[in-house]
């Protein structure tokens, strides 16, 4: 009996749903935008919903319909990208796409090890990362356009499946010709409360440094918000401030880190 859509209307549909955009999906799939476009219109024709809603900013989230012809397609997908592996006998090798979440600041320091070891394992899988902040990674692995995530574990619910792999402390991270980069004893947090403070300020990360103060009863004076960990380190590093990081600190660097006491 044949189907009223495609294996290609599917996995167009799937690289759609994943990157949340038209353009980008053409992009990666190197198709023109307007045969992908009139493609997911023919899949949403021939299963008579609509598959993506746009938002007032512009991109497209999945509806009620995508979500769940999304999760039924990608086992399905993935199985079939199986196929030639299994003829051929290869056993547990894996192939196909992983998608992997990175959050942000961790991605340049853990990212490239991450797919070595990755390729070294499985050649054949063909590794895609997404890099964004603890939000957007929350957002895209309920929406399944990513496999996996590797992020700090605030912000997430019971619905998500947590696996520890690296405890790391928030240090305070300063220049090193400041005053304090200087200092034998530990430094603490009522020592920096009236220095000008540089705020990593993405959500769930804001309230986590944020967090470290309140506890104590102490109000940082914020200086400079910043939503990127290299202009973070940037403005320490030219003595605009000190900041909070809970982060590998990339060497040689014109700034120091130091644990908090």
């Amino acid at each position: 009996m044949s189907r009223p859509f495609t294996l290609i209307q599917l996995r167009y549909f799937c690289a759609v749903a994943r990157a949340g955009s038209m353009t980008t999906a053409a992009h990666d799939l190197t198709v023109a935008q307007s045969t992908l476009s009139s493609t997911i219109h023919e899949l949403e024709h021939a299963l008579e919903t609509a598959l993506f809603e746009r938002t007032p900013r512009r991109t497209l989230e999945l509806s009620a319909s995508g979500r769940r012809l999304l999760a039924e397609t990608l086992p399905i997908l993935d199985e079939i990208d199986g196929l030639p592996a299994l003829a051929r006998g290869d056993g547990d090798e894996l192939a196909g796409e992983l998608v992997v979440g990175m959050f942000s600041p961790l991605a340049s320091f853990r990212a490239p090890r991450l797919l070595g070891m990755l390729k070294a394992r499985w050649p054949r899988l063909n590794v895609r990362f997404i890099e964004a902040h603890q939000e957007e990674l929350r957002v895209a692995l309920s929406a399944r356009r990513c496999d996996v995530a590797l992020m700090y574990g605030i912000g997430l619910d019971s619905g998500f499946q947590v696996a520890d792999l690296e405890v790391l402390q928030p240090h305070i991270l300063v220049a090193v010709d400041n005053e304090m980069a200087t200092r034998s004893a530990s430094v603490t947090l009522a020592d920096l409360v009236d220095e000008p403070f540089v705020l990593l300020d993405l959500p769930h990360t804001r309230d986590y440094y944020l967090g470290l103060f309140a506890a104590q009863g102490l109000r940082p004076n914020i200086v400079h918000r910043l939503p990127g960990y290299e202009a973070v380190r940037a403005f320490v590093a030219c003595g605009h401030g000190y900041s909070l990081v809970a982060l590998p600190v990339r060497r040689p660097c014109r700034s120091s880190r130091y644990a908090i006491g």
